[in-house]
């Protein structure tokens, strides 16, 4: 049944009379285990039904982001420029474009 969890869920099941089986996380076994959750909340956001489930699996997935973005030593202002030059360079999704597929160039 091992999952990571948030730093306080240990306190709040003691606090509910029962007791946390808890271990602290190896370096790469910790990237493993964020990168897992990332996967479990994704799945979360993308099952949300009204807005306000929409919001908290949202914040969510910012959370892992955030600590996978702290354990390789950046933070999500570095990330949010990189999406910034991005979306200069190739756009956003803000059209809503499908590409079907691309034609072969004309002979010539």
């Amino acid at each position: 049944m091992g999952k990571l969890v948030r730093d306080k869920i240990p306190d709040i099941i003691r606090a509910s009379g029962r007791t946390p089986r808890v271990t602290t996380l190896a370096a790469g076994t910790y990237r493993t285990a964020l990168h897992e959750k990332l996967r479990e909340e994704v799945d979360e956001l993308i099952a949300a039904t009204t807005t306000e489930s929409l919001i908290e699996e949202a914040a969510d997935v910012l959370e892992v982001l955030q600590a996978i973005a702290a354990e390789h030593g950046v933070t999500l202002a570095d990330i949010v420029d990189a999406g910034d030059r991005k979306r200069a360079e190739v756009g956003g999704f803000g059209k809503r474009l499908w590409l079907d597929g691309v034609d072969p160039y004309p002979a010539g």
